[in-house]
């Protein structure tokens, strides 16, 4: 019944104003042009074709986000085909992984670029990494909102995060202390903070991850209640989670899921299988 209600909403979008801030969370699903069977993919790996990428950058400027925090992307240029030059700038982490987190900022937004989250990366050491947080700060009229994109090791939906038989579960669990740090750090500061993108977690109910990230301070979580419609539905994998004075701003009932109008199995792997959420925030006067 949530899906449909989300389903429903989509046809009225909200009104913008002068003051609204539309910030949007998209995994790009291994958003690449490496060639298939190379050993940087996994073997069930397409690397996207021309038309895919057109498709995309369609639903992207349809989007219309002011900033998008956005995930699995193979560098900035490619992310730029989806983010046209002339409407974003591009900021991006510096992993040297295909799957990259990073932010499409709209142009005419001042931001200033803050150092990866590489503590999020709890496989350094190993051939395969984890990836790193893309943290940067809106310049707003209105003062500093300070943005952290994450995308968190999967595997682990529901699964109790101290299971020591189930290793996803064990390394979402190592990642909760870093943005529990990075969040007590921003209070600290008493600065407004989104945190947005793939979670690879549901959140409902009493779950322990939320529960921890709540550690330092309250947080409002854009989807909470709600269930996706992406895709034939199912719970949020992506969050908006604002903290500080950011929790006011966001407007719970602006939720937003763009459906993709190809519909089948085919299509969910030449785009992706997320679908764009996004959701607005009332800047103060």
């Amino acid at each position: 019944m949530r899906a449909l209600f989300l389903c429903l909403l989509l046809l009225f979008a909200p009104e913008a104003s002068a003051r609204d801030l539309k910030l949007a969370a998209w995994n790009l699903s291994w958003l690449t042009l490496r060639p298939a069977g190379g050993p940087d993919l996994p073997e069930d790996v397409q690397p996207k074709r021309p038309e895919d990428i057109a498709l995309l950058r369609g639903y992207a400027l349809k989007l219309d986000a002011d900033v998008v925090a956005f995930s699995e992307v193979d560098g900035p240029e490619l992310a730029a085909e989806i983010f046209p030059p002339d409407r974003y700038s591009i900021h991006i982490t510096g992993d040297r992984v295909v799957q990259r987190d990073g932010f499409a900022i709209r142009r005419g937004i001042a931001f200033s670029k803050n150092p990866d989250l590489v503590g999020l990366d709890l496989y350094r050491n190993a051939r395969f990494h984890l990836r790193s947080g893309a943290d940067i700060t809106l310049d707003l009229p209105q003062g500093r909102l300070r943005l952290l994109a994450v995308h968190l090791k999967s595997g682990c939906r529901q699964g109790r995060l101290d299971d020591m038989s189930d290793p996803a579960c064990r390394t979402l669990g190592g990642q909760l202390p870093v943005l529990q740090g990075w969040i007590a750090e921003r209070t600290r500061e008493a600065v407004p903070f989104v945190l947005l993108g793939d979670f690879n977690r549901w959140m409902e109910g009493n779950d322990r991850f939320f529960a921890g990230l709540e550690t330092a301070t309250p947080l409002a979580r854009a989807t909470q209640g709600h269930h996706s419609p992406c895709w034939g539905g199912g719970g949020f994998l992506d969050h908006i989670i604002a903290g500080g004075a950011a929790r006011a701003w966001l407007r719970p009932e602006s939720l937003r899921v763009m459906l993709y109008q190809q519909t089948g199995p085919a299509w969910k792997e030449r785009l992706s299988d997320h679908c764009p959420t996004s959701a607005y925030f009332d800047l103060p006067d």
